[in-house]
């Protein structure tokens, strides 16, 4: 007999059929005549009622299922006569694939903090809240992919280990073959990364972005969507060491055309979230976030408010309201700074344009005014930014004179400018990141709780 998904036998009215169903145990009550057994397998937020004649069992057999342990269940699918589910399973035999001994087993009782769930991350996903977040965040990443399929873009693999840092920042983890205890060393005391694997300096992507460049420039619109490492030693609720970007990169779009992108790819989203991901959004509206799903239905139901950069200081200068962070022209804004925008003054997502050129990186478009750079950034409520993008500059004289001006190394960007030399032209994109995505999505608080595995500073269990 094939195993039924709990998922297909909830919606099922083929009452007194014979079913089997493997799953793992979340509770279980009863007396001496009867037993239930709450069975979850993952397809579903909701679990299935088992039904047992405890005097037809070993008696020694149902004292061994417990909270946790993992069992297969032969019997006969029923309507169900209790409240809260339609359908139940009376059992006609039971089989124990893996016992949970209840004195050790972690997730014998509820109530567990987040914090501490996160020391046992191999377990979490077992828990109600983590099974929600993590089918959402697949789902989110199906949505993804059919998105920009049917937009007819082209999925770009970026190379996850690369000569370049496309931020500027140089907060990059290095990958070397190198003996640390033994490094080769030129005249002047500098480790000799010629004698590395690749033969120079090399690290973990910061951003799939200059790649996706090139090939928008021979595809028309591609989109990258993978892993990015940044080594920055920053342990707050919205910093992760190794995190997932989106970044389509599209020929012939300016900085007009990637706002309407990114506006109508974020709605496609959370549209696609509500319609697919209800069951696990209601749970976590419920017992994460109450104001959850009114907050997705208002960025789907509402135009977003574009303005530039100046505009937005000057509303943050005349709001009277005391910021921890100071606002004035030539400064980045800070999260409490985007959020006002968003959450008091419009009331509505906002994208930001037209960025001073001195804060945001090399390959942004110069505008004529020489100070400002069309740049965006899509801020949205309790998030701030989730979007950060431009138009790129595809003058060849001016991107080069940026690159020196910042004194970056001109040698090892030959092949990004070369897209400049021949057969450049007007192109755009933006970077989405992943979790914070799913962040706003799931209504979670700590970034840390939207990946499987969290990578921080001093943390690469599991």
């Amino acid at each position: 007999m094939n195993r039924s998904v709990i998922k297909d036998l909830l919606k099922s009215t083929e009452y007194e059929s014979k079913v089997l169903v493997k799953g793992w145990v979340r509770t279980k009550r009863g007396n001496n005549t009867v037993a239930f057994v709450a069975l979850n397998d993952g397809s579903i937020i909701h679990n299935l009622q088992i039904v047992i004649d405890v005097p037809s069992f070993d008696a020694e057999l149902l004292r061994r299922i417990n909270t946790g342990a993992c069992i297969g269940v032969k019997g006969s699918l029923v309507e169900s006569k209790g409240q809260g589910q339609k359908v139940e399973v009376i059992a006609d035999t039971v089989e124990l694939y893996g016992e949970a001994d209840p004195e050790v087993y972690p997730l014998q009782k509820k109530g567990h903090s987040f914090e501490f769930l996160r020391e046992i991350a191999h377990l979490r996903v077992r828990t109600n809240t983590f099974g929600a977040v993590f089918r959402i965040r697949h789902a989110m990443a199906f949505a993804i992919h059919k998105y920009f399929n049917d937009m007819g873009y082209f999925y770009l693999h970026a190379p996850i280990i690369t000569a370049s840092d496309a931020e500027g920042a140089g907060e990059m983890f290095r990958v070397s073959t190198l003996d640390p205890d033994n490094l080769p060393l030129t005249e002047d005391k500098k480790v000799d990364y010629s004698k590395d694997f690749f033969g120079k300096a090399t690290n973990l992507t910061v951003s799939g972005q200059l790649e996706g460049e090139l090939a928008a420039l021979a595809l028309g619109g591609v989109y990258t969507f993978g892993p990015t490492f940044r080594a920055e030693n920053s342990n707050t609720p919205r910093h992760l060491a190794e995190f997932w970007m989106i970044e389509p990169e599209v020929a012939f779009n300016d900085i007009n055309d990637n706002m309407n992108l990114a506006e109508d790819f974020l709605k496609y989203l959370i549209n696609y979230a509500l319609e697919n991901c209800l069951d696990d959004l209601e749970f976590l509206n419920s017992m994460v976030d109450k104001e959850l799903i009114e907050r997705l239905k208002f960025v789907v139901n509402n135009k977003f408010i574009r303005m530039s950069y100046e505009g937005a200081i000057e509303i943050l200068l005349a709001s009277g309201h005391k910021f921890e962070f100071p606002v004035s022209w030539g400064l980045d804004l800070q999260a409490e700074h985007e959020r006002y925008l968003v959450e008091k003054h419009f009331k509505c997502p906002v994208i930001l344009t037209d960025y001073p050129r001195e804060i945001k990186a090399f390959y942004m478009k110069q505008n004529d005014d020489k100070r400002t750079v069309r740049a965006m950034d899509v801020l949205f409520p309790r998030i701030g930014e989730i979007i950060g993008g431009s138009q790129r500059e595809e003058n060849f004289d001016k991107l080069l004179a940026r690159i020196r001006e910042l004194g970056m190394p001109e040698k090892e960007l030959w092949w990004y400018l070369d897209t400049r030399r021949y057969g450049t032209v007007t192109h755009s994109g933006f970077g989405l990141g992943f979790e914070r995505l799913l962040l706003f999505v799931t209504g979670m608080a700590n970034i840390r709780d939207v990946i499987p595995f969290p990578r921080t500073p001093k943390n690469a269990e599991f």
